[in-house]
C-alpha cells in the first residue's frame, strides 16, 4: 500500500501538465478563430459562439490545472459556476468594469454583451473539455 503513494503526486503533476498543454492549444484555436474567422469567410455564428465554446473549454482545463485531483464532474461544476458568474457579470455596469471590457483582454476574458445563448455555448465547451481531458487520460493509460 505504501508503494502506491509516491505515484499519486506524479500522476497529479502529469495530469496538470497535460491539461496545461491543452489550455495552450485551446487558446491558440480561440484566438485564431476570433482573428481569422471572418477573413476566412466563417459565419458570424461560428466565430461568436465557437469562441465562447473554446473559452469555456479553456476555463474547464484551467480549473483542472489548478486542481488536478478533482474529478471531471467537480471540475465541470466549478467551470460552469465561473461561466455563469462571468456571463451574469455582464449585466453589471461600473465605469471601471466597462472600461476593462473595452480592452482586448477584457473582451476576451469577460465579454461585453449578456446573452443566454452564451450559456449554451459554455455548456458545450465544458463538455468538450471533459471529452478532451478523458481522451488524453485514456491515451496516457493505454
Amino acid at each position: 500500500m505504501h508503494g502506491t503513494q509516491p505515484h499519486e503526486p506524479v500522476a497529479a503533476v502529469r495530469t496538470a501538465l497535460s491539461r496545461a498543454a491543452l489550455v495552450l492549444v485551446v487558446i491558440a484555436c480561440g484566438l485564431s478563430l476570433r482573428w481569422h474567422g471572418f477573413p476566412l469567410g466563417l459565419p458570424a455564428f461560428v466565430v461568436k459562439y465557437g469562441g465562447s465554446l473554446l473559452w469555456a473549454t479553456m476555463v474547464f482545463l484551467l480549473v483542472g490545472v489548478l486542481a488536478p485531483r478533482l474529478t471531471r464532474l467537480q471540475i465541470a461544476a466549478i467551470a460552469a459556476a465561473i461561466a455563469l458568474v462571468v456571463e451574469f457579470s455582464r449585466l453589471v455596469h461600473a465605469p471601471w468594469l466597462d472600461a476593462f471590457r473595452l480592452t482586448t483582454a477584457g473582451a476576451l476574458l469577460l465579454g461585453r454583451i449578456f446573452s443566454l445563448w452564451n450559456l449554451v455555448a459554455y455548456a458545450a465547451g465544458i463538455a468538450v473539455g471533459v471529452w478532451l481531458d478523458r481522451l488524453v487520460a485514456l491515451r496516457r493509460v493505454g
